[in-house]
């Protein structure tokens, strides 16, 4: 067989588990999972597959890894139902705002003292490897508008996946200065000003706000000014909106990743009861699953073709406290005395997912700056990825099926006090 037949078995391979893995999740076999299998068997045989191993194919990783995650991002904007607040969305600021940026320190200190990388590198790979991902915590995320499924674990990761990406993106860009990319030094004194007030506060705020002004305009458009088109359940206007935002606010040089999701969040807030907000939903999450797809197949072949092979004992190391320790305690330390009773909140420290988003941010830090030991970084990222589609992806379904199981119970306690007269 030649390359072109082999991809298309591959590619049928993954697509026939698309529909296949979902009746099997009560087996704890997550799609994820299934996926990036197909792809390492795949990579492990003597198969006549192209090469995607990160060194010779970074473009394509960043661009289809981008791609990916901005239209996850919509479907997550339009899948949550509780309106953005300070109090309402405290669990998310708490894991935006204390959890992520302990993660990065301490990613980063494991990365500099234990793997021996430099500072800058360090930093990209603990940022790169921080956010909870959008695209792979589907397992965790609300299941789209006016489900029955938004509690507070699912809202919290799905809010939290949102905007945690676009927030990673500052130190993405302060890990490209350090190597002195753009500074002309790689002293701090020298561009952290500049850092904070643009990077870090002013480049938000432009996604925030051209990504609410993006999100009415569509909105106003599809339910006041055309009615029809959402009469006509025409879903591709999610995915117009993703790019058109993700556009814009990058033109603006703000941060398109928090744009789409606030676009998405907008579009949702308008017209709330109308079912076209469903549609929406479901044709950026079909175009979601085609992506994520490719892109676990392409990561399972990479894997199985010599990805993994600079990884160190000391690199694995960081890659499952990452995901089994790291996480699991920022997280739970950041949501004390959050909503939710205590498991509620552990579920939410603990479902941290990695993936397709970590790639995105290596490849394209990559692209901007020359970083030392670039292989180690992409096992270490790589090992971390598996891990959580491992770890997650096998304890997801089950725990978050105990959570409702316990919610129902204490519903069916607290309703004979409830005062029926």
């Amino acid at each position: 067989m030649d390359t072109d037949v082999t991809t298309y078995i591959v590619a049928g391979t993954g697509l026939f588990l698309a529909g296949v893995v979902p009746l099997a999740r009560s087996r704890m076999i997550s799609t994820a999972m299934a996926f990036v299998a197909v792809g390492i068997a795949a990579g492990v045989l003597p198969l006549p597959l192209p090469g995607l191993l990160p060194e010779d194919n970074r473009v394509l990783i960043e661009r289809l890894t981008e791609v990916t995650v901005v239209v996850a991002l919509m479907g997550a904007g339009l899948a949550i139902d509780r309106p953005a607040g300070w109090r309402s969305w405290a669990s998310t600021w708490r894991l935006l705002g204390l959890a992520m940026p302990l993660t990065i320190a301490a990613v980063a200190l494991l990365g500099w003292g234990l793997l021996g990388l430099a500072p800058a590198a360090a930093l990209l790979l603990a940022a790169a490897l921080a956010p909870t991902d959008p695209v792979l915590a589907g397992e965790v995320r609300v299941a789209g508008p006016n489900s029955e499924d938004e509690d507070v674990v699912r809202r919290g990761l799905t809010s939290e996946a949102g905007l945690n990406d676009g927030l990673a993106f500052p130190f993405v860009y302060a890990a490209i200065l350090l190597t002195g990319t753009g500074t002309g030094n790689g002293e701090v004194g020298s561009w952290i000003l500049r850092w904070v007030a643009w990077d870090l506060v002013g480049r938000v705020l432009i996604g925030v706000f051209l990504g609410i002004a993006v999100g009415r305009a569509f909105a106003w458009l599809a339910f006041r000014k055309w009615p029809g088109l959402a009469e006509s359940n025409e879903g591709i206007l999610a995915l117009s909106a993703t790019f058109a935002s993700y556009g814009l606010v990058e033109a603006a040089h703000g941060w398109g990743f928090i744009g789409v999701f606030v676009t998405g969040l907008t579009i949702r807030g308008y017209e709330r009861d109308s079912r076209y907000h469903a549609d929406l939903h479901e044709f950026s999450h079909q175009i979601e699953r085609l992506l994520t797809m490719v892109a676990l197949l392409m990561f399972g072949v990479a894997c199985g073709s010599g990805l993994l092979a600079p990884l160190t004992w000391e690199a694995l190391l960081v890659a499952v406290l990452l995901v089994v320790v790291i996480r699991p305690v920022v997280g739970g330390l950041s949501l004390i005395g959050c909503e939710g009773s205590w498991w509620e909140r552990s579920a939410k420290a603990f479902f941290g997912v990695r993936g397709i988003a970590a790639f995105y941010y290596l490849a394209y830090g990559i692209g901007q700056a020359p970083f030392g030991d670039q292989e180690l970084m992409w096992a270490t990222a790589s090992a971390a990825v598996l891990c959580s589609i491992v770890v997650h992806g096998v304890t997801a379904a089950p725990a978050l099926r105990r959570l409702d199981s316990w919610r129902q119970r204490e519903a069916g306690r607290a309703s004979p006090s409830s005062g029926i007269t």
